[in-house]
């Protein structure tokens, strides 16, 4: 799974940027801003990471069932987690 990490703790704002961010190509590592919110290719974490994470009781988690996307928001990070198509069997 790819990892776009969004730092801000605002909701709203970064609800305004989620579908850019989404479309956006980043490369691997890449920092951009957008809209004054830094967001970075966080490269690729294992799919325990989620397990993991969203059982820590400060770790909220949401789903984009359209896109098959999961975010996890802890303190003032959103992190977006991306299904690797690529290895996906459609």
């Amino acid at each position: 799974m790819k990892c776009i990490s969004v730092y801000t703790n605002n909701f709203e704002q970064f609800s305004d940027i989620f579908e850019t961010i989404v479309d956006a190509e980043f490369a691997e590592n890449e920092e951009k801003e957008v809209e004054g919110i830094t967001v970075s290719h966080s490269g690729e974490v294992p799919e325990h990471y989620f397990e993991r994470m969203s059982q820590k009781p400060e770790v909220v988690v949401m789903r984009d069932k359209s896109r098959g996307v999961t975010i996890l928001q802890h303190g003032s990070v959103f992190e977006i987690l991306i299904p690797d198509l690529e290895g996906a069997v459609l």
